[in-house]
C-alpha cells in the first residue's frame, strides 16, 4: 500500500471506523491522467418557456446536438453516420432534457452549485483577503436561515427539513467571512450553502477552528480561495467486510442528505500575475473531533478529493506554479471557545470575551 494511499485512510478518521477508502480513492498516476485544458464545461439552469401554437427549442447539451450536413442550429434528428438507424434515441429530448441539472447561484461573497437529488450543495466558492476580512458592516444577528428559491421547488432543501434532525445548518461559506456587507452575509444564509452537520465537536468547534484558520491564512497571502463541498464515503462493514456507502437523511418526508464527510481545497495566492499558489485540501469526518487533533492529520491529496467528490479543482494550474500549503506555511489551528461564546450570546445581550489556546503542530 502507497504512503499516499495511507495518508488519505489517515486524514479522513477523528477516530474508529471514520477511515476514507483507500481502494476506491487510491490515486491515479500521473501518466493516467489526461487533463483536457481547451474545453471548459457549464453546467446551468434553463427554463424553456413554449409560446401557444408553436414550440420553443429544447435546451440539449453540446455534446448531444445532433446534425445533419448542411443542416444550421439545433437537430434531434440522429447523426448523419447513423442516418440508415432503425431508431432515433436523441427524439427523446423533444420532451426535455432529464439533466443531470446543477443550479448554480452567484452572489456576492459566494458561487455556489446545488445538488438536486442530495438537497446539498456540490461545491460553493468563496474568495476572502485581509482588506474584506476588515470591514466590519455586517452582523449575523440581522440574517436568518432561508430557502433558495432559484432552486425549483420539488427539489428544493427546507427550514422544515432541520427542524429537530438533530443537525446543524452548516454553513459551507461560512458567515464570518461576509462581514464586509450584510446582504452579502445574509447570502450565506441560503439552504444552498447549507449541510446537516454534527453541531457538538464539529459544526460549534473543530469545523469552526478550520475556518478560523481559512482566514487566518491572508495574513501570509494576499489572496485566499476556498472551494468547499460534502463527501459521500464508504465504509467497510465489519459483518461482511464488504464496502458500504450509508448516510443519514432527514426531513419529513425524507429529503436532504447527511454527508459522511466535508472537504475544503485551499488556494493561498502569492498576490503576483503567474505567481505561485499554495494548495491544500483536507477531509474531515461528519462527527466529533477532539480539538487536540492535528489538523494535518486531515491533509490529504487534492486528487484524492476529486475522485471521492467527481470534482476537478486545479486542471489550469501548471504544476511548477503549485506548491504544497502545508510545507509553504504551518498548518495548525488556534482553538477558541465558539460553543460557549454561542451559547452565552443567547442568554445575554453582550458576549463574553474569548478564550484561546494554540494547538502545536504535530
Amino acid at each position: 500500500m502507497s504512503k499516499t494511499t495511507l495518508a488519505v485512510i489517515a486524514a479522513a478518521s477523528a477516530g474508529a471506523g471514520a477511515a476514507i477508502t483507500a481502494t476506491m480513492y487510491s490515486l491515479r498516476s500521473q501518466s493516467e491522467r489526461k487533463l483536457d485544458t481547451k474545453t471548459i464545461s457549464t453546467t446551468t439552469t434553463t427554463v424553456s418557456t413554449t409560446p401557444a401554437g408553436g414550440s420553443a427549442p429544447i435546451p440539449i447539451p453540446a455534446k448531444q446536438i445532433f446534425t445533419t450536413p448542411g443542416e444550421q442550429g439545433l437537430s434531434t434528428s440522429a447523426p448523419a453516420a447513423l442516418g440508415l438507424a432503425p431508431v432515433d434515441p436523441s427524439g427523446l429530448f423533444e420532451y426535455g432534457f432529464p439533466g443531470p441539472v446543477a443550479d448554480i447561484a452567484t452572489r456576492r461573497a459566494l458561487i455556489s452549485s446545488f445538488d438536486r437529488r442530495l438537497r446539498n450543495p456540490h461545491w460553493v466558492v468563496e474568495h476572502i483577503t485581509q482588506a474584506s476580512l476588515a470591514l466590519r458592516d455586517g452582523d449575523r444577528k440581522h440574517s436568518v436561515f432561508i430557502e433558495d428559491e432559484g432552486v425549483p421547488d420539488k427539489f428544493r432543501a427546507r427550514l422544515k427539513d432541520y427542524y429537530r434532525s438533530g443537525y446543524d445548518r452548516g454553513h459551507q461559506v461560512p458567515a464570518a467571512d461576509a462581514k464586509w456587507n450584510q446582504a452579502a452575509m445574509d447570502e450565506t444564509f441560503f439552504l444552498t450553502n447549507m449541510c446537516p452537520q454534527v453541531g457538538e465537536g464539529f459544526n460549534r468547534d473543530y469545523w469552526a477552528h478550520f475556518e478560523d484558520f481559512c482566514r487566518r491564512l491572508t495574513a501570509r497571502y494576499p489572496s485566499v480561495r476556498i472551494v468547499t463541498g460534502p463527501l459521500y464515503l464508504p465504509k467497510r462493514d465489519p459483518t461482511d467486510n464488504k464496502w458500504y456507502v450509508r448516510y443519514e437523511v432527514i426531513g419529513n418526508p425524507p429529503n436532504v442528505a447527511v454527508p459522511t464527510h466535508f472537504y475544503k481545497v485551499i488556494f493561498a495566492e502569492d498576490g503576483t500575475v503567474g505567481g505561485n499558489v499554495a494548495i491544500g485540501a483536507f477531509v474531515l469526518p461528519n462527527a466529533p473531533i477532539p480539538n487536540e487533533k492535528p489538523l494535518t492529520d486531515f491533509e490529504v491529496p487534492v486528487e484524492a478529493v476529486e475522485r471521492a467528490s467527481g470534482l476537478e479543482f486545479a486542471t489550469k494550474l501548471p504544476p511548477q506554479r503549485r506548491k504544497r500549503l502545508c510545507a509553504d506555511t504551518t498548518c495548525a489551528l488556534i482553538i477558541k471557545d465558539y460553543a460557549n461564546r454561542q451559547k452565552a450570546f443567547a442568554n445575554s445581550s453582550s458576549p463574553p470575551s474569548s478564550t484561546s489556546t494554540a494547538i502545536a503542530k504535530r
